[in-house]
């Protein structure tokens, strides 16, 4: 942290001011001790390790509420470049975007494995297939937020915010792009990925729970459709055999098809349950956006 800290700016072009703001997660590594030590302007301080998202989120709601117009997040490990930060805001500043993710050169980075380089990859890939975003680094979590995308962010996954906040954006046609950057050398492993089954796990449960959650009806009438066809089909093979008079010796084939028919049935009900229960979420997520507009300008 004192690292991370120290290499941190106090003075960004574009910027009127820079205001640093940490999170104690409950860690006994003297968080708040070596914060107020280099000068921190806030500290949020949580009673427990509750994990990286909801860290995340007390942090982007403490900055709301100080009145942050660009709030740039970055990890205590040093691993992001500080020196990198004037790029990563700079499409906020001159509008282009309102989330700027920094993309690292994983190809380069000596201390990834192959293995996670693979991971990153292909984590990447499936975030922009979900998100309609183009963003080659989804897991990095060295990125800007603009105070207006913020105030429509949500994280409902207790792992991590990367993957989720990227997708979120997509779906709520926030402007999201990517910077080049660079990175530190490895000072500790990470404390996310203890290893890399939990990881997989971890992200796919993460990517099927935002589909979930902001594409329901398609999630539901996709799984639904393709249970009912193929029910359809095995009830067709069944019938011609039956109309062939060999209709006895396949009543398997029936079975099976009913069962499909009948789960692929009620699934398309839920996709059209799951569509109106959104209608609610996106009402609770409008009422969340009004009052998150508590913080006052800085001039």
């Amino acid at each position: 942290l004192e690292t991370t800290l120290s290499a941190l700016p106090r003075e960004v072009p574009g910027v009127d001011i820079v205001e640093w703001l940490i999170i104690d997660d409950g860690s006994k590594d003297r968080t708040v001790e070596v914060a107020k030590a280099h000068g921190v302007d806030h500290v949020v301080s949580l009673p427990r390790n509750q994990g990286l998202a909801k860290a995340f989120m007390a942090g982007l709601e403490a900055s709301l509420t100080a009145g942050a117009d660009i709030i740039v997040n970055t990890d205590a490990d040093n691993q992001y470049c500080a020196d990198c930060i004037p790029d990563l805001i700079r499409p906020i500043l001159e509008a282009k975007a309102e989330m700027v993710v920094g993309a690292r050169p994983i190809e380069q980075i000596e201390h990834f494995s192959f293995s996670k380089k693979l991971l990153q990859r292909l984590g990447s890939w499936t975030v922009r297939l979900a998100s309609s975003t183009d963003i080659p680094d989804a897991p990095s979590g060295f990125r800007a937020i603009s105070k207006e995308a913020a105030r429509k962010l949500n994280v409902f996954n207790n792992y991590t915010y990367t993957l989720e906040t990227i997708i979120q954006a997509g779906q709520k046609n926030i402007s999201v792009t990517w910077v080049p950057i660079r990175t530190n050398e490895s000072l500790r492993p990470s404390r996310l990925v203890k290893s890399i089954l939990s990881y997989v796990r971890r992200s796919v449960f993460t990517i099927l729970r935002i589909f979930v959650v902001y594409n329901p009806f398609r999630f539901f009438m996709f799984i639904g459709t393709v249970l009912f066809t193929l029910g359809t089909l095995i009830g067709a093979r069944f019938l011609w055999y039956f109309f062939s008079g060999q209709g006895g010796g396949h009543v398997q084939s029936l079975i099976l098809a009913s069962i499909l028919i009948g789960i692929g049935f009620q699934t398309i009900m839920v996709a059209f349950i799951a569509d109106l229960l959104s209608v609610n979420r996106r009402l609770l997520e409008e009422l969340q956006y009004k009052s998150r507009d508590g913080g006052t300008d800085k001039d």
